[in-house]
């Protein structure tokens, strides 16, 4: 089995989608990579779809990755006395400690890390920015606003702070035990919430000890602003623009998306475009026009990934999305401005041996007559530095490592391959050409490019470059040994 697209396609799985039968059914539609929602669900879900889809990878041979979706703190106001108000444009309304029902006055926001943060002039936004209000005067338990956008506040609705960074940790005590939970169940990908600076990310990654790579969610202006130092310290990253639209002016998210996408492809590590992509799907088998096109950009800028969030969790068509975004992803790959976009946003890297092999790999790949590019990995560096330069041909990443090849699912243009442990250069040409074979990428009259490193099984050795031709006669006829 083999995907006819290079972009991979996250579902996110839930109440909809939690029988063998339906996630069978979404990973043959395309599916690549699972996302466990931490935020709903117990324990005993999780582990119960877990088990589900590694039952699936063994019944098709196929690597298939897992990805848990840490909730971060959410802020809340408190309850109302009577459970909803009403607010007015100029209206004055308090925040505070006190955790008596809240009234047409005031409501308990028990937070009292978000005072510490606030100055006069901050906004509040509440139930995701439908809500708006400016501090007019603040302390540490209190912030007296006015009401800038009226609505109706209720029980328990979110609140964000957007133009402050909070002195809050990206992990709450339920993160800790989720994200334990998801490293002993065996994950390969953990998603953090609510990152505002690189050191959510490095406490995340030691609590995981590498059991797990670190994907950031990029949902907070902070995180925008300290970009550069969050993606250095993360595995990937996942633009999260459902709360960067609230946060943020909704029309300086798309090219903040732009920028973000294309850092991501420079540094070589995976990233996720999320939220609303087919959103009107969760009720509709057909998307629209707008939708797809949103799916379309995120694939044109060159995304490793697009995600489906309640329109596979919870919506009434989720094998519809799931093919939908397939149909929209083989579409735009098969347009010649794709190519021409791709590749007029690819960057020069040359900084070790590893990139001048790979650079040249896709060069010859696409000066040449080769099916495909055959990388050897123990890390996975290796194939994000191909997929990096997003070639013409397929990636077909191989690796003895489980871990390693779950993880790789996650990279755009990889069909991973696992492979016996080797101890020749030999070893690795025939194993590439009867995977190019075995999984029609090639037959016995094309050639593939291998790369490898010597020694192997030690990261970072990538060192050996070959075209080997597919038809193993001629691979022993030119390497007798």
């Amino acid at each position: 089995m083999r995907r006819h697209r290079n972009v991979k396609i996250v579902a996110t799985l839930g109440p909809a989608s939690s029988s063998k039968k339906m996630i069978r059914a979404l990973f043959d539609a395309g599916a690549d990579v699972f996302r466990l929602n931490m935020s709903h669900g117990s324990h005993d879900d999780h582990r119960a779809r877990h088990a589900t889809i590694r039952e699936i990878e063994a019944e098709t041979g196929r690597p298939i990755a897992i990805l848990a979706d840490l909730q971060g703190p959410k802020l809340r106001v408190g309850p109302f006395t009577a459970g909803a108000h009403d607010m007015e444009e100029g209206d004055s309304f308090r925040f505070d400690l006190d955790d008596a029902p809240g009234d047409s006055r005031r409501v308990q926001l028990p937070h009292p890390e978000i005072f510490a943060a606030l100055e006069k002039g901050s906004e509040l936004l509440v139930n995701d920015g439908k809500i708006r209000l400016t501090v007019r005067d603040c302390g540490p338990d209190f912030a007296e606003c006015t009401v800038t956008v009226g609505g109706t506040i209720s029980d328990r609705k979110g609140v964000n702070v957007p133009d402050v960074v909070l002195p809050l940790a990206a992990l709450s005590d339920k993160d800790r035990a989720d994200l334990e939970f998801a490293c002993e169940l065996g994950v390969d990908w953990l998603a953090l919430s609510f990152v505002q600076r690189a050191e959510d990310v490095e406490e995340a990654k030691r609590l995981a000890q590498g059991r797990a790579a670190v994907l950031s969610k990029i949902e907070k202006p902070s995180a925008v602003r300290a970009f550069d130092e969050i993606l250095r310290a993360s595995d990937g990253i996942m633009v999260a623009r459902g709360d960067l639209g609230v946060e943020l002016p909704v029309h300086s998210v798309p090219p903040i998306q732009k920028r973000l996408v294309r850092l991501c492809r420079a540094a070589a590590k995976p990233v996720i475009v999320a939220t609303q992509m087919l959103e009107s799907m969760i009720e509709s088998p057909m998307p629209t026009r707008a939708e797809v096109s949103d799916v379309a950009n995120a694939i044109y800028e060159g995304a490793d990934a697009v995600m489906l969030s309640a329109e596979s969790a919870a919506g009434q068509y989720p094998i519809e999305a799931v093919t939908t975004m397939d149909n929209v992803a083989r579409s735009v790959e098969a347009d010649p401005n794709y190519r021409a976009i791709i590749e007029a946003a690819r960057a020069a890297k040359l900084h070790s041996i590893a990139d001048a092999i790979v650079t040249a790999a896709r060069e010859i790949a696409e000066t040449t007559d080769i099916a495909a590019i055959c990388a050897f990995s123990q890390s996975g560096t290796t194939v994000s530095l191909v997929a990096r330069e997003r070639p013409r041909v397929p990636i077909l990443a191989m690796s003895p490592v489980d871990t390693v090849l779950r993880r790789m699912c996650l990279t755009w243009g990889t069909h991973c391959v696992k492979t016996p442990r080797l101890s020749r250069f030999k070893e690795a040409v025939v194993n590439a050409t009867r995977a190019a074979r075995d999984f029609g990428f090639a037959d016995e009259t094309r050639q593939v490019v291998v790369m490898a490193g010597v020694p192997f099984n030690v990261p970072g050795t990538t060192n050996i470059l070959r075209i080997a031709p597919c038809d193993e006669r001629l691979i022993y006829a030119t390497d007798p040994e």
